[in-house]
């Protein structure tokens, strides 16, 4: 197989695609990073030394029309996403989108819709299911170490949305009209994970709340309204009859910032990070102990859950590394396991189901997973 094109549009240097994508792109044997786009002219200059790549655009729609660019990776603010991701699909360029796809469920579901007709290949930035950790207690499970599931509980933290935020260029965060919320970013990241393992939830119940009204902006000292819900619960049962709870909350706790137990009739399994609670990037443990023993205790990932990923990358950059890795795979087997747009539209389908449940107090039923 041909190396694959890739042109990042939001590669301006600093950002999330800089110590991700990028150094993932110059890592891995089956890409090449052949294009970048920033908001201006100087910022993609900047970038385009620094990451050694000679096509840099401060137009998006430039990017998307290089002829070398196979695969358009959208790492722009999630207002954008729509449209940047409707333009590359037009040209009928593949997509890799980062999360959330969009803004809400009616955009999500005409970019879903519009992937399908333009039948070209898509993918959704939720690495967290590809976290080793997490992948090796969902075998663990299937292997029967804690015998059958009997439910989960997950308490985790946003990072941001807490009383401050640093940039004025993150402020947009606490608009939720902007679709980047505790709910729809760090909640859903760390909900994806606990699916892949578990499944979906057949029905749910949740309640919202929005414990503060401003942010300090520290880089001018302004504030900014504050929106979005920073306390979200959710509770319900997951396909299979088992019982699922999630308590997510904006900023950070001065106590573990990542704790999920499943818990089997046989033995548990908990996995824990103390200083990130976003799946993006959670340094995560993994402890387990079943049948006689008192507690848990840690256990150690097979090498073989990371052994197709370059060990110099960050924790930040693996996860997309497994993404990525998994792609290239699909297109040179010609099969589908990457989660896509109709992926994300399901993730989409469930934000909306848990804002309905806190907006009408009401049950909400869901689809069984696909």
């Amino acid at each position: 197989m041909d190396k694959i094109g890739v042109g990042i549009v939001g590669a301006g240097t600093g950002g999330w695609a800089s110590i991700s994508h990028v150094p993932v792109l110059q890592a891995l044997p089956d890409y090449e990073l052949r294009a970048i786009s920033t908001s201006r002219a100087e910022t993609a200059a900047a970038a385009s030394e620094q990451y050694g790549v000679g096509a840099a655009y401060a137009a998006y729609r430039d990017l998307i029309a290089h002829p070398g660019v196979d695969l358009v990776v959208v790492a722009v603010k999630v207002p954008l996403h729509h449209e940047v991701i409707t333009a590359a699909l037009d040209a009928g360029k593949m997509v890799y989108s980062e999360w959330p796809l969009a803004r809400n469920l009616a955009e999500a579901a005409d970019l879903a819709e519009r992937a399908e007709r333009a039948g070209v290949r898509t993918v959704i930035g939720l690495q967290g299911r590809c976290a080793p950790e997490v992948r090796y207690a969902r075998d663990l499970i299937g292997q029967g170490y804690i015998g059958s599931v009997l439910g989960t509980t997950m308490v985790g933290s946003a990072m941001a949305w807490g009383d401050k935020v640093a940039l004025r260029g993150n402020a947009y965060w606490f608009d939720r009209d902007n679709g980047a919320t505790p709910l729809t970013s760090a909640a859903m990241h760390a909900l994806d994970a606990l699916h892949a393992t578990l499944g979906d939830f057949s029905s749910l119940t949740a309640h919202l709340m929005s414990s503060r009204t401003e942010a300090a902006v520290v880089e001018d000292g302004g504030v900014v309204p504050f929106t979005v819900p920073d306390q979200i619960a959710v509770a319900g049962t997951l396909v299979g009859d088992v019982a699922a709870s999630v308590f997510y909350r904006g900023g950070a706790s001065r106590g573990d910032n990542f704790h999920w137990e499943i818990n089997g009739a046989d033995g548990d399994l908990v996995l824990s990070s103390p200083a990130w609670g976003n799946m993006q990037v959670a340094e995560l443990t993994l402890a387990g102990g079943r049948g006689d023993d008192s507690g848990v205790a840690a256990l150690a990932v097979p090498e073989h859950y990371t052994a197709e990923l370059p060990g110099t990358l960050s924790r930040q950059a693996s996860g997309v590394a497994a993404l990525y890795t998994q792609f290239a795979a699909d297109l040179r087997d010609g099969t589908d396991s990457t989660p896509g747009f109709a992926h994300a539209l399901t993730r989409h389908q469930e934000i909306d189901a848990v804002e309905r449940a806190s907006r009408t107090g009401e049950r909400q039923e869901l689809p069984l997973s696909r």
